[in-house]
């Protein structure tokens, strides 16, 4: 067993001797990310009902609410869950890892560039440009057309 502990601490020194001598940092993050952070992980069974007992009660699967198509069918529903994840996301605080991501990054004489599934926030309230970001779902602080009304998306005001 003290061994394996030495192994990984000898390739945990490896991993920050590269990141140290990096000219930039891309950083790849899904829903992992911010359980640490209080939220749910919508993939697993548990965080997703845990988070959505109501949802679990009437045998909603998370993919079935969270589209365009559910503001169609069911607009309460939608707009319902819609706000309480809104407001779950706005409140939850980042964990220490973001701000270390952060910490690394502002040190890369090229930058920093992160593409991410995650839908919280949390990278631009840790302070990283929104330039840098690429939210490849999306991000649950802006609103869109579920139908062919005009291009583009609109950030929410308090957010």
């Amino acid at each position: 067993m003290k061994q394996k502990m030495n192994e990984i601490e000898k390739n945990f020194h490896q991993v920050a001797e590269i990141i140290a001598g990096a000219n930039a940092l891309v950083i790849a993050a899904g829903a992992g990310m911010g359980i640490d952070s209080g939220l749910p992980d919508f993939r697993g069974k548990d965080g997703f009902w845990n988070a959505y007992p109501a949802l679990a009660k009437a045998q909603i699967q998370f993919p079935n609410v969270a589209n365009p198509r559910a503001f169609e069918d069911d607009p309460g529903l939608a707009w319902g869950f819609y706000g309480h994840r809104l407001a779950l996301y706005r409140t939850a605080v980042p964990h220490a890892g973001f701000e270390i991501l952060r910490q690394w990054s502002a040190s890369m004489p090229l930058g920093c560039w992160i593409y991410t599934s995650n839908m919280d926030g949390h990278f631009q309230k840790t302070g990283f440009a929104e330039s840098s970001i690429n939210e490849c779902h999306g991000s649950i602080h802006h609103l869109q057309c579920t139908s062919e009304c005009q291009s583009g998306v609109w950030r929410l005001a308090g957010g």
